[in-house]
């Protein structure tokens, strides 16, 4: 039988993985990457980019790059959150017929589902190139917190790309999965999951072949995506102040920010100061602007300080629920790109009074659950009971629906 993907469908970047020999393996992608950034483009020659080849275009071409799609996808558009989002994007979004979302690339309007599945296609079309073999099914992940409309609409995603999706698994879910494959002893844990544009927390008890799902709680406007934002606004602001320029209004300029904070952001986890530097990013009558600033760890802390509150407050309600007590937990396990920020990192263990379990890679554990969920499918991974909880009110479909 072919063999199932299991598969990470982020804000930021996806990843894909898949069971051999009964053992969950991290697949590279064409570029030999083992995470492909979410993000589609309609190049200037009129070519449909996915991935690195999109991102690394985007700065020239904002207007057709579309990227943290996950924020829009199964929403509304009279959302709140979805107006706050509007307004920051590049690219252009409109009301559906339906009162849905969609976005616009090139031409074409697409639906957010249309777009992650131009990502999942990519994904499927390497996997296969990886394996040498045909790839017809999926199980893919997305926030504990989703929806019915927002996981129908990643379901939709798949099919599209002609993918079967045998479940939609919840993220933080998949990582205990990942963590807990070969667990012999019972544990109470917590995944703390801070992705690009979602916050998870779920309280798991792991045993002997069952992992049950105590509780779990989020924000699925809550990420990565909301940190680059703050440290955009702050460039912004500064160049204001000491240039008289403001480049909120110039959409290559604002791009050509939103990369710098980005990497200002990453730099900032290992050293305690960066310098921002982007030469011609605007002119005036006395010829082009450049911006040149430093950014300390600590102003970026302090930038940010509430978004982590707010992480860290959602966790002691979950744990809360669950009728535990910090000190009952074993084991945190941090999952998303974002938890690599130091400041991230010692709020959870000032929490727990103890230190993250670093083990596993917190961009690829949710792809490696996603897979050890296939394999159980493919029944070349023991069947371990899953026993989640559906946070919100679902529409609850059995025999092999989600």
């Amino acid at each position: 039988m072919s063999k199932i993907l299991g598969i990470d469908l982020g804000t930021t970047n996806s990843a894909m993985a898949v069971v051999e020999g009964g053992e969950p393996k991290v697949l590279e992608n064409a570029e030999g990457n083992r995470t492909t950034p979410s993000i589609v483009a309609f190049s200037k020659a009129n070519e449909r980019l996915v991935g690195l080849l999109a991102k690394r275009q985007a700065v020239v071409n904002p207007k057709n790059t579309i990227f943290s799609v996950k924020r829009l996808i199964g929403r509304s558009f009279s959302d709140p959150e979805v107006q706050r989002d509007i307004s920051w994007l590049p690219f252009d979004v409109r009301k559906s017929s339906a009162g849905g979302v969609e976005v616009k690339m090139g031409e074409q309007w697409y639906k957010p589902e249309e777009i992650s599945a131009m990502i999942l296609a990519k994904l499927k079309a390497d996997a296969e190139a990886k394996l040498g073999e045909k790839i017809d099914e999926a199980v893919i992940t997305v926030p504990a917190y989703f929806d019915d409309s927002q996981r129908q609409a990643t379901k939709n995603a798949g099919e599209i790309a002609g993918l079967k999706v045998r479940r939609i698994i919840n993220e933080p879910t998949a990582a205990a999965l990942a963590y807990g494959l070969n667990k012999q002893k019972n544990e109470k844990i917590v995944v703390y999951d801070f992705g690009g544009g979602t916050f998870d927390v779920s309280v798991l008890e792991i045993g002997d072949d069952v992992v049950e799902v105590k509780g779990t709680g989020g924000d699925t406007h809550l990420g990565g995506d909301d940190i680059d934002r703050r440290v955009m606004d702050y460039i912004v602001g500064e160049y204001k102040k000491s240039d008289g320029v403001d480049l909120s209004k110039d959409p290559l300029a604002l791009q050509r920010i939103r990369e710098a904070a980005e990497k200002a952001k990453h730099e900032l986890s290992t050293v305690m100061e960066t310098e921002i530097n982007l030469p011609y990013v605007s002119s005036d009558a006395s010829g082009p602007k450049h911006l040149l600033m430093k950014i300390t760890r600590a102003t970026l802390e302090n930038l940010v300080k509430d978004l982590i509150e707010k992480s860290i407050t959602i966790v002691k309600s979950v744990v809360e629920q669950a009728g535990l007590k910090m000190s009952d937990i074993n084991e945190v396990i941090l999952v998303g790109g974002q938890t690599r920020m130091p400041a991230i990192e010692s709020a959870v263990k000032t929490l727990f009074g103890k230190e993250p379990h670093k083990g596993i890679n917190p961009d690829e554990v949710v792809a490696v659950g996603a897979a050890v969920q296939a394999g159980i499918f493919q029944g070349d991974v023991k069947d371990v009971l899953l026993l989640d909880v559906t946070p919100l009110s679902l529409g609850i479909e059995t025999m092999g629906g989600v």
